[in-house]
């Protein structure tokens, strides 16, 4: 799993509790499979059609910084399956795991959109 993203966790992330706001961490995730589907389609309307049971972990305090982990599991026809891991940068503890989050690729209707794609492509390997 590559790790593309890193947060400072600040006092407007935290719950409550003083931790780090389930509902603030879940937004950073679907931003991070959305980039991630945005580069892999090609195409920047995608969306998001399912995540599956999050798996909270541990928790992450102010000052922490963590690392959001997508990996490319299955390509769909209009559809990407992808994982994720979101760990303590420091200290490598897992944060949360979630096993399959779907995104679909759509036209300018708003439609899955067949993508042809079949397998991780980087960028450099485009040019």
């Amino acid at each position: 799993m590559r790790f593309h993203t890193r947060k400072w966790i600040k006092p407007e992330d935290l719950n409550a509790n003083g931790t780090l706001f389930g509902g603030r961490l879940l937004e950073w995730i679907d931003e991070e499979a959305a980039l991630y589907s945005i580069v892999q389609l090609e195409n920047q309307k995608v969306v998001t059609k399912y995540i599956s049971e999050i798996d909270f972990k541990a928790s992450a305090k102010q000052g922490d910084v963590i690392e959001i982990g997508i990996k490319a599991i299955k390509f769909g026809k209009a559809s990407l399956t992808l994982s994720c891991e979101v760990r303590n940068m420091m200290t490598r503890e897992t944060i949360i795991t979630i096993s399959n989050i779907v995104m679909v690729n759509v036209g300018q209707d708003g439609k899955p959109l067949a993508h042809g794609k079949t397998k991780v492509e980087y960028v450099k390997d485009r040019l």
